[in-house]
C-alpha cells in the first residue's frame, strides 16, 4: 500500500487559544469548507463535531484536543485545478482547549505538530492563556500563524489586537491582511502581497470572491504593504538588493522568502476575520499551505540511544527506521482505549509487533485508526509524519516512545505541570469501591496533571488536579463514562514543604532479635536545593529530578553499592510524609557522606529505615516551612468596579502587580495564593453586578507566612 499523499504535502497544525477566542468555531468552519462535513456544527448550539463529549457540549468549552483529518486546495487555483488530488493537501489538525485547567493538552499537542494557528479575540487581543500557549510554542519552537478573530463583535477592533501581539507575545508578528470595516460593518479583507480585496459570499461564505482594493482603504493597504515588504526582505540578501534599488519583486519570490522566514519563527503573519460570520477562514488555510512547514522542513528530531546514551537523530521519512512518540490516551466508549501517537520516521502496520522503547515491552498493535474527531476511520499502514491511533495498548502511556526494536531511541520527554488542588473522595458503595480505581487509574493514565494518592493516615483516597473546573469535570466523567457514583469533599490546596537550612544527622539503625537482625548505618547532609533545571549538567554521582537530588559521596566502601538504592528510597519516602504539616517535601538536596555496614546484619530495609530516619531529624534542624501555590490572575471589569476590586484582590493577600485599559474594560493583574481563590468567580459577578470576568493559572510556590502556616497546621491536626 502506498502513501496518497506525499510528505510535502501533509501539515500537521494545531488552533490554539484563550478560552473564548473562537477556536473551535474556526475548527467547525475548517471542517466545512474542505468538505469533510455538510453541516457546521455551533458551539452555542451544543452540535460542533470537535467539542464531542458531553461535558464539552454542555459547558460549551473544550476540554480534550480533539484530532481531524482533512483536505484542502488553496482558493488561488480556478475551480476546477483545486478539486484534483494533485493539488490538494492533507492537514491533520488538532484543535485544543484554551481553558487554563486543560493546558496540558496544548503542551503535548504542540510537542507533536509543525505548525500552529493562534486565534485572537478581535474585542480582547492577547489574554492571559494566549500568552501561556505562545510560551509553549516557543519552548516547541513551533512556527506559527496568527487570527484575530470576532471582528463582528462591538467594541473589536484590529489595531488594538494586533498591537497586543506586538506588546505582549513578539515583535516579529508582521500584518498580512487589514480588515475593510469593523463591527456591524465587517465585509471583507484586503490582502497586503496581492493588493486585493476578499469578500466571502454564496452559502457560509463557501465563495472566495476577489475584488480590486475600495479606493478610501488604497493609501492605507499601500503603506502597511511597505512594511510587510520590508520585513520579509530583510531575510535575504538579494531581494533586500533588489527592494532597495527599487525594483518591484514578483509575488512568489516574496512569498518563497516569508515561507523561510515563517518556518525559522523569524516572521509570525497576522490574518483577519470573523469565523463565526464565515469571513476569512479559507484565506488562513491557503496561508497553512504557503507558509506552515511540511513534516519534511522541520529540524529531524532528536532522541537517545538506551543501549549506550548517546544522541540519534530521525529524519522524516518512510526509509529510515520507525520511531513515534505517544502524546495522549483517550478511553473511547467503543473501542477502548486510544494511544495517539506521531510517527517521526519509518512506518507501522497494523497486525505487527510494537515496540515500546520506554518500557522496554512489547505489544501486538491490533488496529490503527485515523480520527475525525469522535469518528473512527480505519487504516492498514501509517507513514512518517502522520498522526493516528492504536487501538487496545495495554501499557502505552503518554510521552512513551515506539521504535523499531533493532535500532532504539527514546524520544525527550514531555513535562508536565505539578497539580495545585486536591479533593478526598469516597465511593458510596462497595460496588463503586472497585469501579472507582478502575476509573480513576484509567483517567489519570490519561491526564498526567491529574494525580492519585491514599492518605496513609486516614485510608481515603485524594486526587489532584490543576484547579476546580479540571476536578469538576473528571468526577463527572467518572460518573457518566464509568458509573462510579462518589461523594466528593471540598477543594483543598496542595501545599508543599521545604527546608531553608542546612544540617547534617548520622543515625545507626539496630535490631537485634533471635539469629540475624537489621544493621542500618548512615550520615547524611541535606540543603536547600537551587531551582530545577533540566538542561543542567549533573555530576556522575549525583541523582537528579524535579525537585530532589541525591549525591553519592560515599568514600572507600564504607557502605556496599548495593545498598545505596536503598538509602535514596529511605529519604524519598520521608520526603512524601513531611515534616511540618505532612506535605510532601521538594527542593532538597541530600548527600550521604558516611556510613558502615555488617557482614551478616546489613540489609536493604536497614539502610532505608535508617535514612528515613536520618532524614527527618535533619529536616526538623534545617529550619522547615510550608509553600503554598501562588496564581497569576487577570480580572476584566468596568472602569467604576476597579477600585472595589483592587481592595478586594489586597484583602486577599494579592499583590497587584499591573493595569491595562481594554477598550471600555479596566483589566487588573495580579499574583494571588490560591487558598485565597476558592469560589472568587461567584464572588466576583456578585460585586461587578455579573459583568467582570477572570482568569487564573498558577504561577509559582512561595512560602507561607508564619500566622497562616499556623493555622494550617492546626486544620492538619
Amino acid at each position: 500500500m502506498e502513501r496518497d499523499y506525499p510528505l510535502e504535502r501533509v501539515r500537521n497544525f494545531g488552533i490554539i487559544a484563550h478560552i473564548d477566542a473562537g477556536k473551535t468555531t474556526v475548527s467547525e468552519r475548517i471542517l466545512y469548507y474542505t468538505g469533510s462535513q455538510h453541516k457546521i456544527g455551533e458551539v452555542h448550539e451544543g452540535e460542533t463535531t470537535t467539542d464531542w463529549m458531553e461535558q464539552e457540549r454542555e459547558r460549551g468549552i473544550t476540554i480534550t484536543a480533539a484530532a481531524i483529518t482533512c483536505f484542502w486546495g488553496p482558493t488561488y487555483l480556478s475551480a476546477e485545478e483545486r478539486n484534483k488530488k494533485e493539488n490538494k493537501l492533507r492537514f491533520n489538525i488538532i484543535d485544543t482547549p484554551g481553558h487554563i485547567d486543560f493546558t496540558v493538552e496544548v503542551k503535548r499537542s504542540l510537542r507533536v505538530l509543525d505548525g500552529a494557528v493562534v486565534v485572537f479575540d478581535g474585542v480582547a487581543g492577547v489574554e492571559p492563556q494566549s500568552e501561556t500557549n505562545w510560551r509553549y510554542a516557543e519552548e516547541a519552537q513551533v512556527p506559527r500563524i496568527c487570527f484575530i478573530n470576532k471582528l463582528d463583535r462591538t467594541g473589536a477592533s484590529f489595531e488594538r489586537s494586533y498591537k497586543s501581539i506586538l506588546d505582549r507575545l513578539s515583535k516579529k508578528a508582521v500584518r498580512m491582511q487589514i480588515p475593510v470595516g469593523e463591527e456591524d460593518k465587517h465585509e471583507g479583507v484586503i490582502d497586503l502581497l496581492t493588493m486585493k480585496m476578499y469578500k466571502f459570499e454564496g452559502e457560509l461564505g463557501r465563495d472566495v470572491v476577489e475584488q480590486d482594493v475600495p479606493a478610501e482603504y488604497k493609501e492605507q493597504a499601500e503603506k502597511y504593504r511597505h512594511e510587510l515588504v520590508e520585513r520579509i526582505v530583510e531575510n535575504d540578501d538579494g531581494l533586500m538588493s533588489a527592494y532597495l534599488e527599487g525594483r518591484e519583486i514578483a509575488l512568489p519570490a516574496l512569498k518563497e522568502t516569508l515561507r523561510k522566514a515563517v518556518i525559522e519563527n523569524k516572521v509570525f503573519p497576522v490574518f483577519t476575520g470573523s469565523a463565526l460570520k464565515n469571513k476569512g477562514v479559507q484565506l488562513v488555510l491557503n496561508a497553512v499551505v504557503d507558509y506552515l512547514p511540511s513534516p519534511l522542513e522541520i529540524p529531524a528530531i532528536k532522541g537517545v540511544d538506551p543501549r549506550n546514551g548517546e544522541e540519534v537523530l530521525r529524519h522524516a521519512s518512510d526509509e529510515e527506521p520507525f520511531s513515534a512518540l505517544a502524546f495522549k490516551l483517550q478511553a473511547d466508549p467503543f473501542v477502548g482505549q486510544l494511544t495517539f501517537f506521531r510517527v517521526y520516521s519509518g512506518t507501522i502496520e497494523s497486525g505487527t509487533y510494537l515496540y515500546n522503547s520506554t518500557t522496554g515491552d512489547k505489544e501486538r498493535l491490533g488496529r490503527i485508526v485515523r480520527l475525525q474527531a469522535n469518528q473512527r476511520e480505519e487504516v492498514k499502514k501509517v507513514y512518517a509524519g502522520e498522526i493516528a491511533a492504536a487501538v487496545g495498548l495495554k501499557n502505552a502511556k503518554t510521552s512513551h516512545t515506539f521504535c523499531d526494536e533493532d535500532n532504539p531511541i527514546i524520544l525527550d520527554q514531555i513535562t508536565f505541570p505539578e497539580p495545585v488542588i486536591s479533593l478526598r473522595i469516597e465511593p458510596k458503595t462497595k460496588a463503586d469501591q472497585e469501579k472507582m480505581g478502575m476509573a480513576l487509574k484509567r483517567l489519570s493514565d490519561e491526564d498526567p496533571t491529574f494525580k492519585i494518592k491514599s492518605d496513609s493516615d486516614t485510608g481515603e483516597t485524594v486526587i489532584m488536579g490543576m484547579g476546580e473546573l479540571h476536578l469538576e469535570i473528571l468526577v463527572d466523567r467518572m460518573k457518566r463514562e464509568f458509573s462510579v457514583e462518589a461523594n466528593v469533599g471540598k477543594p483543598q490546596v496542595a501545599y508543599k514543604e521545604t527546608i531553608t537550612g542546612e544540617a547534617e544527622v548520622e543515625n545507626k539503625y539496630i535490631k537485634q532479635t533471635g539469629g540475624k537482625g537489621q544493621y542500618g548505618h548512615v550520615k547524611i547532609k541535606i540543603k536547600p536545593l537551587p531551582k530545577y533545571d533540566p538542561e543542567e549538567k549533573v555530576p556522575k554521582n549525583a541523582h537528579r529530578e524535579e525537585g530532589f537530588e541525591f549525591i553519592d559521596a560515599i568514600k572507600g566502601g564504607v557502605i556496599p553499592q548495593e545498598f545505596i538504592p536503598a538509602v535514596e528510597k529511605g529519604v524519598k519516602e520521608a520526603m512524601e510524609r513531611g515534616i511540618v504539616a505532612g506535605y510532601k517535601m521538594t527542593d532538597i538536596s541530600c548527600e550521604l557522606n558516611f556510613g558502615s555496614y555488617h557482614d551478616v546484619d546489613s540489609s536493604e530495609i536497614a539502610y532505608k529505615i535508617a535514612a528515613s530516619q536520618a532524614f527527618q531529624e535533619a529536616a526538623k534542624k534545617a529550619k522547615p516551612v510550608i509553600l503554598e501555590p501562588i496564581m497569576k490572575i487577570e480580572v476584566v471589569v468596568p472602569e467604576k468596579f476597579m477600585g472595589d476590586i483592587t481592595g478586594n484582590l489586597s484583602g486577599k493577600r494579592g499583590q497587584i502587580e499591573g493595569m491595562d485599559e481594554r477598550g471600555e474594560l479596566r483589566v487588573i493583574k495580579a499574583k494571588v495564593p490560591l487558598a485565597e481563590m476558592f469560589g472568587y468567580v461567584t464572588s466576583l459577578r456578585s460585586m461587578t453586578e455579573g459583568r467582570g470576568s477572570s482568569t487564573m493559572e498558577f504561577d509559582h510556590y512561595e512560602i507561607v507566612p508564619q500566622n497562616v502556616a499556623l493555622e494550617i497546621i492546626e486544620n492538619r491536626k
